[in-house]
């Protein structure tokens, strides 16, 4: 935990009414004239973490973040059975983010995501470069097909035998060639809604880092986590995060001219990186720092170095908040 920097408090925050029944909890720390910059977090579903604060210099950054729909504290709450899915999707949280730009009075920010947070990240600035100063992604995941078929449809059981078995085990035999389905169901079922989401949660926990953790193992296996982290994951993953296959690389040629550092495991199994080497030769500028000795979690030591790094050096960059 070296690379952080020291705890920090929000001196600001609050719950953004964006429409639709929602109100989107967000909070500000650091400097109020400093640069801005804004964290998406993962998941989908996993919420704001007092950690994602500490990737900053906090005498030079505005730094700002949410919960998405229905994650963490913003209101109501995705696993609530009576909230309306159909307004939480991929265009929304970019929309969400446009209304949280305008009404902190933020012409240009800079956009930080890992994992599901560097999706949205890119969605929102492929739509809004205008409004992006720049970008560090770690991670990265685009919610292709082969993306989601490696993590839910036996290529990274490959490696995880024994963690794989724990998430197929809920699912009925007849159901586990297209496991996103056959979750979809359980999660939908007050009977097994709790069982799979803590299954569900588990899986991407005991594979998240290079030397198996089981802290995080357990953090993903609390039963309230579970289930949002859960519910947000299968909704938008059998969707296809709303996205047309391979748009995400596809339209990087729209971050041109926008700086990016892309910070990646080489042994990330949740997002492998050929993802990240991919959209590094479609986005024009771009960095990639493949970490040697890392996986997915943004925990992992050298990972938190390589992203301090990257906002140590964007810091000295010009700045309108």
């Amino acid at each position: 935990m070296d690379a952080l920097y020291p705890p920090l408090r929000p001196y600001d925050s609050g719950l953004l009414d964006v429409g639709d029944g929602n109100r989107v909890y967000w909070e500000v720390c650091g400097n109020p004239e400093g640069k801005p910059a804004v964290v998406l977090h993962g998941g989908p579903g996993a919420g704001t973490s007092p950690l994602s604060r500490r990737h900053f210099d906090p005498s030079a950054y505005r730094i700002v973040l949410f919960d998405q729909r229905g994650a963490g504290r913003s209101v109501p709450s995705i696993t609530a059975p009576e909230t309306d899915l159909a307004v939480n999707t991929t265009w929304h949280l970019v929309a969400d983010m446009e209304r949280l730009r305008e009404h902190l009075g933020i012409e240009r920010w800079l956009v930080f995501g890992g994992s599901w947070g560097a999706t949205l990240a890119l969605a929102y600035v492929e739509t809004h470069p205008r409004r992006v100063s720049e970008m560090v992604l770690r991670g990265v995941f685009t919610v292709r097909q082969r993306e989601l078929d490696w993590l839910y449809r036996g290529g990274a059981a490959q490696l995880y035998p024994e963690y794989w078995a724990e998430f197929l085990e809920p699912l009925p035999p007849e159901r586990r060639d297209d496991p996103l389905a056959g979750y979809a169901e359980l999660l939908a079922d007050p009977r097994t809604r709790e069982a799979a989401a803590v299954a569900w949660s588990s899986w991407e926990g005991s594979i998240g880092t290079l030397i198996p953790d089981e802290r995080l193992r357990n953090a993903h296996r609390e039963p309230g986590f579970a289930l949002t982290f859960a519910r947000a994951g299968v909704h938008y993953f059998t969707h296809g995060a709303w996205l047309e296959e391979g748009q995400l690389i596809r339209d990087a040629g729209r971050l041109a001219g926008i700086p990016g550092f892309i910070v990646q495991g080489r042994y990330d199994v949740v997002c492998p990186p050929a993802t990240a080497y991919e959209l590094y030769q479609a986005w024009p500028g771009a960095r990639l720092c493949l970490v040697n000795n890392a996986g997915h979690a943004v925990t992992e030591p050298e990972t938190l170095k390589q992203l301090r790094v990257a906002t140590d050096e964007f810091r000295r960059s010009e700045h309108r908040a």
